[in-house]
């Protein structure tokens, strides 16, 4: 049971890109709501994570670099474009 738990706080690893992804573009933050819900994340391992969100019926991916100290995000779009998009960067078909 512990594995389980374990498992669901690490969340998924992302994927290396394939040849051909699509290149996203990222933005600076935009402060544009007072609170924004973390849907899912990747793990906690890696020098870059990434974050699905949601805010005021929107969804966005957010970029965390450790190494730069930077967070950036995509457009803000549809809550199932950005399920995609998120989906997307873990299959190494986007970044």
């Amino acid at each position: 049971m512990a594995v389980d738990k374990l498992a669901d706080f690490h969340g998924p690893h992302v994927q290396p890109p394939l040849p051909g992804h699509v290149r996203l573009s990222w933005y600076e933050l935009t402060p544009r709501v007072s609170r924004i819900r973390v849907i899912s994340h990747t793990c906690e391992c890696r020098e870059t994570t990434y974050e699905l969100c949601a805010a005021a019926g929107q969804g966005f991916v957010r970029r965390n670099d450790r190494a730069e100290q930077t967070v950036h995000e995509t457009v803000w779009t549809l809550t199932a474009t950005a399920r995609r998009i998120f989906e997307q960067i873990l299959h190494g078909e986007a970044r």
